[in-house]
């Protein structure tokens, strides 16, 4: 990200452009997979330049390929051009490949500007934050205001929160006020629309957490990288792509579990520094707990009921890394590691 920050802005929006478009032309999801091939490339390699400008710049970087190939994916199912006959809303199928269609492409484009603005933003004034991953959040939150969707959704069952209606096998009453029905009959949809169907009752969210966080942080004091176990995460997707049922997804438990274990054995002041590799990894666990929780919160809020991808684990990522930054605040940790504004 810092040599990122150093190059021109025309050269960068160029590129940014041109990441997009190849995401929207190889579908979000197969991007995302990429970036983790990326990341293992580059962390294991000691490839900076790998990891910072090609997993997380222009070419893979989350906040450009995928939100624009989700993006792309929510102008395409609009425009009635997906009919893979995916069982939720067409927009959501982010595994989908979009191919050489010229307005997708655009659109895609576009939507990797708007990533590369908002992380750029983001990374120039030190926000205590992720600023890929709040790029991703927010960029979902703009294409679904640009293409007339609903910032939530018609909301079934008891409340927000309710999962039932799925596991009943109930449908949408009607799509009024969305494009829902351009690519599917109201009736033909569930009423509700779990991001992850094997992946969403809260015990089982919270145990997965924890031990996926234990694995990411033992990773991360064994290396020395916070991002290698985001990236084994990342490219174990490619399983789910490929149809491999109840393969989980997890790379929002393994990089805040990573980088608050290096956090709490790092030597700078602070309440928990100095901390040996068992309490880290222990800490490490109650962050992947924490973050696996925030993500199923927020895809039952904005991904349940709604009719395009709303990114979960970037929400996730982003809400983790804060909590980080608000303990380098506070006095709990000396360094944030990575995140911007928490570097001594």
């Amino acid at each position: 990200m810092e040599g990122l920050l150093e190059l021109p802005w025309i050269f960068l929006l160029i590129a940014a452009f041109a990441g997009g478009a190849f995401g929207a032309a190889i579908g979000a999801l197969p991007a995302f997979i990429f970036t983790g091939l990326m990341v293992i490339a580059g962390e294991a390699g000691g490839l900076q330049g790998v990891t910072g400008e090609v997993a997380f710049g222009p070419v893979f970087g989350p906040h450009i390929s995928f939100a624009g190939g989700a993006a792309a994916a929510a102008y395409a199912a609009k425009k009635g051009y997906m009919t893979s006959g995916f069982d939720f809303h067409e927009s959501k199928n982010i595994g989908y490949a979009l191919g050489p269609k010229t307005d997708v492409l655009v659109v895609g484009g576009l939507f990797g500007i708007v990533g590369l603005v908002i992380t750029q933003f983001s990374a120039n004034y030190s926000l205590p934050w992720d600023p890929i991953a709040v790029a991703v959040v927010l960029s979902a939150l703009v294409h679904r205001l640009a293409f007339g969707y609903r910032i939530v959704g018609e909301v079934s069952g008891s409340g927000i929160l309710d999962m039932s209606p799925f596991e009943t096998g109930a449908k949408k009453k009607s799509d009024t006020g969305t494009v829902s029905d351009v690519v599917k009959e109201a009736t033909d949809r569930p009423a509700v629309e779990p991001w992850l169907p094997h992946q969403y009752k809260w015990g089982e969210v919270a145990f997965l957490g924890l031990i996926v966080g234990v694995l990411g942080a033992f990773i991360a004091l064994e290396t020395g990288s916070p991002f290698l176990a985001f990236g084994i995460s990342a490219a174990s997707l490619l399983f789910l792509n490929l149809g491999v049922e109840k393969i989980p997804v997890t790379h929002h438990m393994t990089l805040p579990a990573s980088t608050i274990a290096l956090a709490v054995t790092a030597t700078e002041g602070g309440a928990l520094s100095g901390l040996g590799d068992t309490s880290a990894i222990v800490i490490g666990g109650a962050f992947g707990i924490l973050c696996a929780l925030f993500g199923e919160l927020f895809q039952r809020v904005f991904y349940a009921h709604g009719d395009t991808h709303w990114d979960p684990p970037a929400a996730a990522i982003t809400f983790g890394t804060f909590v980080i930054a608000l303990f380098y605040f506070a006095g709990i940790v000396g360094t944030g590691v990575w995140v911007p504004g928490t570097t001594p």
